[in-house]
């Protein structure tokens, strides 16, 4: 009898079943587990590989270590960047290091991290402050002074071309990133090396705790610096106390810009005494005391001051000549130029955009209120809008593409000063007028980094600027001088002497019998070039022909000449232009503020 085979159906894929490989669908899963096969090998490395794994430990703790107590002891100004800085005892890695033994693993683990990253952000304010206390002779301001880091970047472009300055600026962000992210990973690293060795950490913290306090009571140094120190702290509370003082230095100086001891002065009381004169207010860039002063500058400054006085004098001018103490160093010129002109200590941007948008009377408009003068500005470094000229009382602001300049630029200056008054006198002050011609000239030749500069050409050969192409191009590069302070100190001294040649040449060959000129340094050059704790005293002189416009500020008791003596008097900027005022018959009218 036939074997009769029960009917069997193929058996089903059921839902646990893997995938075919090949399907679409597989290819989900794998990658996932190839990473987590990757990961599980990396971890593995330490068992497999002891040694190298404890070396890597070591470095790893070593290096976490140092990147915390280097930066809770780093100053804030290069000047005390020194070893000794760093052979102290920082109060608050004891501090932190008690608070992270005392805190169970997840509440460590946050409060490590957040310690770190307050740390990175201080060393990057740190970093800033050197830079700024460098350049400008303070520290930096976390509310105001964001903006001037444009204003960097565009100096280094003109000293090291644009492709330095972008990666300047990428190197710049990149290293405040990796400051933050390594800071909190290495107070992270150290948190969880203490929970480790609990007991023996904790014994280390109280030796510690124990040398520190013994030191502060006593007083012990070590290569001349106390051991105990708090100067994270000190510095994270200098921090608060500047945001803490902008804040409401805002509110006071927008009541004192208000208030003004000529503000509400008729037209016709204002400076009548220089009625029908033609009145130039020129400021050189970065022209400070030190240029007359300092031994590398001054034999050179001083020549040009005693030839340029003597030429003068042949021509029939006369000068007197003082100290004025400046609202800035080292750059941010325009706040300078409105202290000097407003009668206002203009210190900060906070400041300048307050006064600048209010309608305080400035010196150049004093000018303009009285009907009777043309008021027109030079502003070669100018290049982009310029609201600020209302304030300024200007009428007319020729800037660095209004005076048909077709030559090389020189650094940071758009073009040289000579240029720049040979344009004024084509434009303006050579122009047969109905009235007088009040007018504010700002000459940049003398901007840092003072390479290349450039020379005198004949009055007649300046043409359109074309003349300069040969002298930009072999003139000396930025790149060779900007980290040599003595070649900086030499080429800055250069540029003080050719923006004052090109000045007194220009009221040699072009003023007249009614023009006086007033011309004033900004502020002082970099502490590189100016030197470690130098004032903040610019020169300041006024040249005329009319011996009645000096014989008025005879009991200012300036000296007579271009160079003022060590013992002329010092006013600060912000008092000038009272006194000038004053001194040629303007009648105060006060506002309240």
């Amino acid at each position: 009898m036939p074997v009769i085979t029960p009917f069997r159906r193929s058996p089903r894929p059921s839902d646990d079943a893997p995938d075919d490989p090949d399907t679409p669908a597989a290819a989900g899963p794998a990658p996932l587990e190839n990473l987590r096969t990757r990961l599980a090998h990396w971890r593995s490395w330490r068992t497999r590989h002891p040694r190298a794994a404890l070396v890597v430990r070591r470095v790893t703790t070593a290096f976490s270590a140092i990147l915390v107590l280097g930066s809770l002891l780093l100053p804030n100004t290069l000047v005390a960047l020194e070893p000794n800085r760093f052979a102290r005892i920082p109060g608050e890695a004891v501090v932190a290091a008690v608070l992270l033994l005392c805190l169970p693993r997840v509440p460590r683990l946050v409060a490590a991290a957040l310690f770190g990253t307050a740390l990175g952000a201080l060393t990057v304010l740190n970093l800033l402050d050197m830079g700024f206390t460098e350049y400008l002779g303070r520290s930096f301001n976390l509310v105001l002074d964001w903006g001037l880091l444009d204003d960097a970047q565009s100096f280094v472009a003109d000293a090291m071309g644009g492709a330095a300055a972008t990666w300047a600026a990428v190197g710049a962000v990149v290293l405040a990133v990796l400051l933050l992210v390594l800071m909190a990973l290495a107070a992270v690293r150290l948190g969880e090396l203490l929970a480790a060795h609990r007991e023996r950490a904790a014994r280390g913290a109280l030796m510690a705790a124990t040398v520190w306090m013994t030191s502060a009571a006593l007083g012990v140094q070590t290569f001349g610096v106390p051991v105990a120190t708090t100067s994270a702290s000190k510095a994270a509370r200098a921090q608060a106390h500047r945001v803490v003082d902008t804040l409401r230095d805002e509110a006071a100086f927008a009541k004192e810009a208000k208030a003004d001891r000529f503000g509400g002065t008729p037209g016709d009381q204002l400076v009548p005494d220089l009625r029908g004169k033609d009145m130039i207010f020129t400021f050189i860039e970065s022209y400070g005391r030190s240029a007359i002063e300092d031994p590398v500058m001054a034999p050179g400054v001083g020549r040009t001051l005693d030839a340029s006085t003597a030429s003068l004098a042949k021509a029939g001018f006369h000068a007197r000549s003082g100290w004025l103490t400046s609202a800035t160093y080292g750059g941010s010129s325009w706040l300078g130029h409105s202290t000097f002109l407003s009668g206002l200590w203009v210190d900060n941007q906070q400041r300048y955009r307050t006064v600048t948008s209010g309608d305080h009377l400035t010196l150049t408009k004093a000018f303009a209120k009285t009907g009777d003068w043309d008021t027109v500005g030079v502003m070669p470094g100018v290049q982009k809008a310029w609201p600020e000229a209302g304030w300024y009382g200007l009428d007319k602001v020729y800037d660095a593409f209004d005076v048909g300049y077709r030559g090389p630029k020189f650094s940071w200056s758009t073009m040289p000063d000579q240029y720049a008054l040979e344009a004024f006198q084509r434009l303006e002050h050579g122009r047969k007028r109905d009235r007088p011609l009040m007018a504010e000239v700002i000459l940049t030749s003398s901007h840092q980094p003072w390479a290349p500069i450039p020379r005198m050409v004949g009055w007649d050969e300046v043409g359109d600027g074309s003349v300069y192409d040969g002298i930009e191009a072999s003139g000396v590069k930025a790149s060779d001088i900007i980290t040599d302070s003595t070649r900086s100190k030499e080429e800055y001294g250069r540029s003080i002497q050719y923006s004052v040649t090109s000045l007194t040449q220009w009221l040699e060959r072009y003023g007249t019998d009614d023009t006086v000129l007033v011309f004033l340094g900004d502020h002082q050059p970099l502490a590189r070039v100016s030197g470690d704790g130098a004032s903040r005293d610019v020169p300041v002189s006024i040249v005329a022909k009319d011996p009645k416009v000096l014989d008025a500020i005879d009991d200012w008791n300036w000296t007579e000449g271009l160079e003022p003596a060590k013992d002329a008097p010092v006013w600060r900027m912000s008092a000038f232009r009272d006194r000038f005022l004053t001194a040629y018959g303007s009648t105060p009218h006060p506002t309240k503020g």
